[in-house]
């Protein structure tokens, strides 16, 4: 009847350490799925920035056109579009109702190029230095650039809570190990006489803290698999009933990189927090072992 009391003692330390890593790993993995989900509306944030440039009236399509197909391959340029004279009265005329080359007689308007930064390239002094390239261009009458404090406020705003979940993530991970070593802690309590003997009989330090370490190693990959179950269930229902948008930020192989660092996170706390807990009873002489 004792071995069995013991047999239940040791399973229920592990079930406690298992649900607990468990529960752990689900809100880092949620706020590490948050985290790529605002890198990548961020990113496209970014990506809409507009700038055009307004050729001159003397600038023909073709000469326009060829300025386009120069700039298509700047390492800035995300997207490019060329507007014609003709597109661009198309545009007036749609926009406004007026046929300004029925009031003027000509088509007053001239070709222009629109095109949007890659992310890399949307920061202000980037941003400026595009500017004056091209309005240095002796083909180009002006630069118009988006008003861009809109966009800047919403990149801000997601950079900050990016920075809030990194530093709710750090707290997650300093009281996980705190809970998770004082549950491996109670686990090996149990066993400190049994580690002391080893010691007696001539048990190597990493010998005695083997069987600790992979069973603890163990209890944390058991609990990534659950976590990983339930988010990937979780992720697979937003995607699909919910917000199908979701794949533009986030694909299934970033929910299969965080998968994977969360075995490893598991794995690796869990094994720390044995290596610590066994560490300690090993630098204890045999009258420490009763306090």
């Amino acid at each position: 009847m004792k071995q069995k009391d013991t047999k239940i003692s040791y399973f229920a330390a592990h079930i406690t350490t298992i649900v607990s890593v468990t529960l752990v790993l689900i809100i880092v993995g949620v706020i590490a799925m948050i985290s790529v989900c605002g890198a990548g509306v961020g990113r496209q944030v970014k990506e809409q920035i507009e700038i055009s440039a307004i050729m001159k009236d003397s600038v023909a399509n073709e000469q326009a056109l060829a300025l386009c197909e120069q700039l298509k391959s700047q390492s800035y340029v995300n997207t490019i579009d060329f507007i014609s004279k003709e597109q661009a009265m198309q545009n007036w005329t749609r926009d406004t109702g007026e046929n300004l080359e029925e009031i003027f007689g000509v088509n007053p308007l001239s070709p222009e190029i629109s095109m949007t930064l890659k992310a890399e390239y949307t920061h202000a002094d980037s941003i400026s230095r595009i500017v004056s390239a091209l309005e240095a261009n002796p083909l180009v009458e002006g630069v118009a650039r988006q008003n861009s404090e809109e966009v800047v406020s919403t990149i801000d705003n997601i950079e900050n809570l990016s920075i809030i979940l990194a530093i709710i993530a750090l707290a997650l991970i300093v009281i996980s190990f705190v809970l998770i070593n004082n549950t491996v802690h109670l686990s090996i309590y149990s066993r400190r006489f049994t580690i002391h003997t080893m010691q007696l009989v001539g048990a190597t330090n990493g010998f005695i803290r083997r069987p600790f370490i992979v069973g603890n190693m163990l209890s944390g990959v058991i609990a990534a698999v659950l976590a990983s179950a339930i988010l990937a269930s979780v992720v697979q229902y937003i995607v699909s009933y919910e917000f199908p948008q979701l794949t533009q930020y986030m694909s299934w192989g970033n929910v299969g990189i965080i998968i994977i660092g969360l075995f490893l996170f598991g794995a690796a706390i869990c094994s720390a927090a044995a290596w610590a807990a066994t560490t300690k009873y090993l630098r204890r002489d045999y009258d420490q072992l009763f306090k």
